[in-house]
């Protein structure tokens, strides 16, 4: 399978499908049918939630890809009638599939995602959607060309608290917004030291593991979990909780391509993610807001109005600050403030209740219609969080130009993607 050049992408002006609509339901490829074939790559650990919500949407479950075989009986036992694989590769050269599921760590997400759209099937792919901004774009694009059905695994866009918070946003009650904030106390950073060598498992295939990651010296240190501690296969706090929580800004508030970025944190190292951060997007157009500034905080900072003790202490969430008073919201509370300016106001029910994050695509691969994560929306958002990663590891404030792809500094560019080891590199 070839895989369109980077330099070329970046510099062929490719990347001016940036403004690309979500796609609507006559535009999708998937032919009406009850059916739906599906391989799972990665299905232990958080992959077996992806799994079981699948199945139980309607999925018919053929096949079951992982590299780590002590971590699979229970996937296997429960589905006997799918094939196992190791190598996700061999998985999809086998056909008899018409969409794949991908829950492997961030860093190969990408050539998951693509090798399947390259051959035609629809994809669900965990957040953050990819591991760089110029591989968002291409799933992106991608999607878009092939005519596929896609989600990012956000479950939380499911949720009817966030329905409510996106029609109060929507609907005016807190006039316009200027600015919205999200926080988590998460933090997965390190000593900056790669870990000590250690055996490699007899039942983990270390080089699939690794994929497109020059080799390295195996370590438990990075499997299962850990592994978001480190640069070379994640992005640490930001990218593992953002995609959750800045989905809801961008939902009630429209958002697609920031203007600006800029960060701080703590010491920046080569190997190990941050301690902290704080990373302010600005957004120059929003259709019924103006100019909006998105700020994200992790490692226990939070936004200046807690401090202010204008609100209640609240560990993670989003805030809207609005000409007319305050939203606040985590994934399942909501709250006007000041309160006593809005006694008896919430959402209107205009969004529909959700089917279920996983039943949604399951029920658009079979009939075509649309999805509300779609990696044209979701891929933006990743993209927008993996700038503020670009912007913390350099240091710099980054100008965005979407339609180029390109920042206003070459150390920042060179960060928007990366190269692959060999066997996994991509080809003119």
């Amino acid at each position: 399978m070839n895989f369109p050049n980077r330099r070329t992408f970046l510099l062929s002006g490719v990347g001016a499908l940036a403004s690309t609509p979500i796609l609507f339901q006559s535009e999708l490829k998937a032919a009406p049918s009850e059916r739906l074939r599906v391989g799972v790559v990665g299905f232990a650990g958080r992959g077996s939630n992806n799994l079981s919500g699948v199945a139980a949407a309607g999925a018919e479950i053929t096949a079951l890809c992982d590299v780590h075989e002590s971590r699979t009986a229970e996937g296997r036992k429960t589905y006997p009638k799918a094939k196992f694989y190791k190598d996700f590769r061999k998985m999809l050269d086998a056909g008899g599939l018409d969409a794949v599921v991908c829950s492997t760590a961030d860093h190969t997400h990408f050539h998951v995602a693509y090798h399947a759209m390259q051959g035609g099937l629809h994809v669900y792919c965990e957040k953050p959607l990819t591991h760089t901004v110029w591989e968002a774009r291409t799933l992106i694009n991608l999607a878009k060309k092939k005519k596929l059905v896609t989600q990012m695994g956000t479950q939380i866009h499911a949720g009817d608290n966030y329905r409510r918070v996106v029609e109060l946003v929507r609907s005016g009650a807190i006039g316009k917004v200027t600015e919205a904030h999200c926080w988590v106390p998460t933090k997965y950073s390190g000593n900056g030291q790669r870990p000590p060598a250690e055996k490699v498992p007899a039942d983990l295939d270390w080089d699939l593991w690794l994929g497109p990651v020059a080799d390295r010296p195996y370590s438990s240190a990075y499997v299962p979990f850990r592994w978001r501690h480190y640069w070379a296969f994640g992005s640490g706090a930001l990218s593992d909780m953002a995609c959750h929580h800045m989905d809801l800004p961008f939902w009630a508030l429209g958002l697609r391509h920031p203007a600006e970025v800029s960060a701080v944190g703590s010491e920046v190292t080569p190997e190990t993610c941050a301690d902290w951060t704080t990373v302010t997007w600005k957004f120059s157009e929003t259709k019924a807001h103006g100019p909006i500034t998105l700020t994200w905080y992790d490692g226990g900072k939070q936004p200046r109005y807690f401090a202010e003790k204008k609100l209640p202490p609240q560990a993670g969430g989003t805030l809207f600050v609005g000409e007319k008073g305050m939203l606040l919201a985590d994934y399942g509370r909501r709250k006007l403030f000041p309160e006593k300016d809005f006694q008896g106001i919430d959402g209107d029910g205009s969004i529909p209740k959700s089917v279920g994050h996983h039943k949604e695509w399951v029920d658009a691969c079979k009939t075509g219609a649309a999805t509300t994560c779609n990696f044209d929306y979701s891929g933006t958002l990743t993209e927008t969080v993996l700038l503020g990663v670009v912007a913390y590891r350099t240091g710099k404030a980054l100008r965005w130009d979407a339609d180029k792809l390109q920042t206003n500094h070459p150390e920042a560019n060179a960060l928007l993607t990366k190269e692959y080891r060999i066997g996994w590199e991509i080809e003119a």
